[in-house]
């Protein structure tokens, strides 16, 4: 638990220093709390490793479509000028 030890000295330094965590960073710590009070086996734990990099997947997949979206060519339409 040493690298836990070293982290929380990290995020009291940066309170210190008046710098705020992102909601995200502050929700991780969160559950990580929750997982080490009620101790999941290694198989749940591997269950929501797995589950995390499904979630990122799915967030890359969406993300490559937003990305193929704009960069296909729009076709403009003809104007006739005299």
């Amino acid at each position: 638990m040493e690298h836990r030890h070293e982290e929380q000295e990290h995020t009291h330094s940066e309170q210190a220093r008046g710098r705020s965590r992102c909601a995200l960073c502050e929700a991780g710590d969160a559950v990580e709390r929750l997982f080490e009070a009620f101790g999941p086996s290694e198989d749940a734990t591997q269950h929501f490793r797995q589950s995390r990099v499904e979630f990122l997947k799915g967030i890359r997949a969406m993300l490559d479509d937003q990305i193929e979206g704009m960069a296909r060519p729009r076709k403009g339409t003809r104007v006739v000028v005299e």
